[in-house]
């Protein structure tokens, strides 16, 4: 490659790359991104996987990080032709006999779907924190660790969050409709949900989409990529695909470099510069559970027997509480199941240019054991088929990823783990190793920026800013508006 001098080279281009690209090139530094595949995106990328005119995400599908990160908000990602598309319901939840639970965007149609007092008990949940979200989700996804902004409401959330989601369902809500909702949202953090703090994700997914909603991409979550591509080369910034970096020597002079790759990949790419005990830190990295995923091309939308499910962008399949848990559990565990998670994404129901007229796509993935093998593609369809009824007889067309094709796709996504590695209680706090600054390594050059890092998975693209933020003021000596505002 070119010896041609840049401020900072950055590999990898999902969104905590792209987010770093345009935080350091707004401040007028000469940035290069490269990335290995043909386009930039990491997992935001679609595809035409099924039939001719139908886009199916490829990865990243809904995104109610978006709406309340506080960079994507303050970006003028609309001017390069971003839109975001609301369902009229955020998530549908399916239970037996065509009963179920919605999270709609207003706190209180939410709680009047709900049976019995389990409403008010939403309300109590959600209400308080609502009017502080924003500064709260500041928090949420800072870095760590920092002073919070919003103390009050931190604790106040933190009351909830310590608790696990079966422990909280249970002893807050007396209907199985709502204890299915709330213990589903926990599910998205692929950890047994007995577990202490798996309430936090339940909560913070549940305050989001009040908040912000649950919205797609129009066009595909490509689209989120591509806007933050042509801003970062607006500002200057450089891209450059179909690179594969295999030592980190092998790029251009940079006084940084940052990595958008799991903390492996970093430890094998920048070996010549790391430390050997810092290199077997970043090895015993620990990944979680991973994906089967299917795309379908549907000649209609999808049956579901509980109503509100038909216009949900996001249905939860997996039934009540206590068998959502015991697939998370089995499979954490490493145990195969005919009766998995299932995350199903209904984007075409309010981006109908999705499919041709008429028609729909549907994006699913289960979750799984790392590494898994197991054919799922027969168990996801039957999941989906026991809360609706001739679901079968739409598929026009379908396309599988196993979790080894989920991890050739992107190499982040080690064993088909889709949120960048293991999410409790210990690693949350040490990613991707325990050290004051994460986004910093032994090496003075040499930088973190994946979901790695705090706060994690998510299109939210605060890994890549706090990292950015971390060369400013260390290799620079610049020191930003904080607030993530200058669009």
């Amino acid at each position: 490659m070119s010896s041609t001098l840049y401020d900072a080279v950055i590999v990898g281009s999902g969104p905590n790359g792209l987010a770093a690209g345009i935080v350091l090139a707004r401040e007028g530094l000469r940035v290069l991104i490269v990335e290995a595949k043909d386009r930039p995106g990491g997992g935001m990328r679609s595809a035409e996987l099924t039939l001719p005119g139908f886009v199916h995400d490829i990865c990243s599908a809904v995104h109610p990080m978006a709406g309340m990160s506080p960079l994507l908000r303050a970006l003028p990602l609309a001017k390069f032709g971003l839109e975001w598309a609301h369902p009229e319901v955020l998530l549908g939840h399916p239970l037996e006999g065509g009963r179920g639970a919605a999270l709609w965007r207003g706190v209180e149609e939410t709680a009047a779907s709900l049976p019995g007092g389990d409403g008010a008990r939403w309300r109590g949940l959600m209400g308080p924190l609502l009017g502080r979200a924003e500064g709260l989700f500041g928090d949420l996804l800072g870095p760590m660790p920092r002073w919070p902004g919003q103390p009050v409401a931190l604790a106040r959330f933190g009351m909830g969050a310590v608790r696990s989601a079966v422990g909280l369902a249970s002893g807050r809500f007396r209907s199985e409709e709502a204890r299915a909702l709330f213990v589903g949202n926990a599910a998205h953090s692929f950890l047994p949900l007995e577990r202490n703090f798996t309430a936090a994700v339940g909560l913070a997914l549940g305050l989001a989409g009040h908040a912000g909603g649950w919205p797609v991409a129009r066009g595909g979550s490509g689209a989120i990529a591509s806007a933050m591509a042509r801003y970062f080369e607006a500002l200057g910034g450089e891209i450059r695909c179909g690179l594969a970096v295999a030592d980190v020597r092998d790029l251009p002079a940079a006084a940084a470099v940052l990595f958008d790759t799991g903390p492996r990949a970093v430890a094998r790419l920048a070996q010549a510069w790391l430390p050997l005990g810092y290199r077997r830190r970043l090895e015993r990295y620990r990944y979680g559970p991973g994906v089967f995923k299917m795309d379908y091309a549907l000649s209609g939308p999808v049956p579901w027997r509980h109503e509100a499910s038909r216009r949900a962008g996001t249905v939860h399949v997996g039934g009540s509480m206590e068998e959502i848990a015991a697939a998370e559990r089995a499979t954490w565990q490493g145990q195969e199941t005919d009766r998995p998670f299932v995350l199903v994404g209904q984007q075409s129901l309010c981006d109908p240019e999705r499919a041709p007229a008429g028609q729909h796509t549907l994006w699913a993935y289960a979750h799984v054991p790392a590494g898994s093998r197991k054919p799922y593609a027969e168990v996801i369809a039957a999941q989906i088929e026991r809360y609706a009824p001739g679901f079968r007889d739409l598929i026009l067309g379908s396309h599988a990823m196993d979790p080894q094709a989920v991890e050739a796709y992107n190499a982040n996504n080690v064993g088909g783990d889709v949120i960048g590695g293991v999410m409790d209680l210990r690693q949350l706090f040490t990613r991707p190793v325990a050290r004051w600054n994460p986004y910093s390594t032994p090496h003075p050059k040499v930088f973190h920026c994946s979901s790695a890092t705090p706060p994690g998975a998510g299109v939210h693209g605060m890994c890549g800013y706090h990292a950015a933020r971390t060369v400013l003021r260390r290799v620079f000596g610049l020191r930003p508006d904080p607030a993530a505002n200058q669009g």
